[in-house]
């Protein structure tokens, strides 16, 4: 199916962050929806996803004047502190619509020529590699966390079909890598997976987060069952893979691939790298959580 694009005038692009994500002082969204549908993204369970009047995956608002607007909001956030940045907290900055919009690369224009303390930038998108001239401007200040929540591309079809194959993810995080961008890989949610997965993924970066739908969804996993979740594991055959525990299994594959510094769990692997694993943390000290 594909998203009707729709174009708006935004009041304001940064937002103050909360929850899950107050490591952070501001959210940033390029665009309002998510062509890629994620069966299991939380967003569906959120107000933008219940009260649109259009089912989620169906619809994309990009948002006209965006570096314009993040320019001057930028000028303002500095004059009460440091400002730190999750770029995206409810969309996909480099879903379809960015190739020919742009709106996700503009803002990244904006901030490189004076970047922010800190950017966080969340994609499932190999198309991030388009970016890596600017991404390389921000030195330290920006980490590049790829969500790979699975290395089997027929699981990976059976949750999110319209998502970017787990090859194209891998590849984007091995080419980033080896430019000198700083990454990490987001198991995220953790997604049925082979014993070699922590292996695979070790090859294309040197970070790691793993994610469940009972720690990461925002509600203890109550949002994930309204979306029905464990049914599509019953009919894969796959039941024990939903189970909270299940993450432990591929906890011990990253124990043996790599550096224990370099895993972290759930929320703290959404805020700023210490600087002894190469990033700088712009917060001041270790990772909040």
């Amino acid at each position: 199916m594909k998203a009707e694009v729709r174009y708006k005038q935004p009041k304001r692009l940064l937002n103050p962050a909360s929850g899950f994500l107050s490591g952070y002082t501001h959210t940033l969204n390029p665009y309002t929806g998510c062509a890629y549908a994620c069966s299991y993204c939380y967003v569906r369970r959120m107000p933008v996803g219940l009260f649109a009047g259009q089912p989620w995956g169906s619809w994309v608002d990009v948002k006209e004047g965006a570096p314009d607007l993040l320019g001057k909001e930028l000028v303002r956030a500095r004059k009460k502190g440091p400002v730190t940045i999750f770029m995206s907290s409810s969309t996909d900055p480099y879903q379809p619509a960015e190739a020919r919009e742009g709106i996700t690369r503009s803002l990244l224009e904006v901030m490189a020529d004076d970047p922010p303390d800190f950017l966080f930038l969340q994609t499932r998108s190999p198309h991030v590699t388009r970016d890596a001239d600017l991404l390389l401007q921000f030195g330290d200040r920006v980490l590049v966390s790829v969500t790979v929540e699975t290395d089997r591309d027929d699981i990976r079809r059976a949750f999110a079909p319209s998502a970017p194959p787990i090859p194209a993810r891998l590849k984007a995080l091995r080419e980033l890598t080896a430019l000198g961008v700083p990454t990490q890989a987001a198991i995220a949610p953790l997604l049925p997976c082979t014993g070699g997965f922590g292996a695979r993924l070790a090859e294309v970066t040197a970070n790691v987060c793993l994610d469940t739908f009972a720690m990461g969804d925002g509600s203890g996993g109550r949002r994930t069952e309204q979306l029905r979740i464990s049914e599509i594991h019953e009919q894969l055959g796959l039941s024990e893979w939903y189970r909270p525990e299940a993450y432990l299994r591929v906890r011990e594959q990253l124990n043996g691939a790599f550096d224990p510094g370099r895993i972290r769990i759930s929320r703290d692997g959404f805020l700023p790298l210490p600087a002894e694993t190469g990033t700088r943390d712009a917060t001041g000290g270790g990772p909040e959580g």
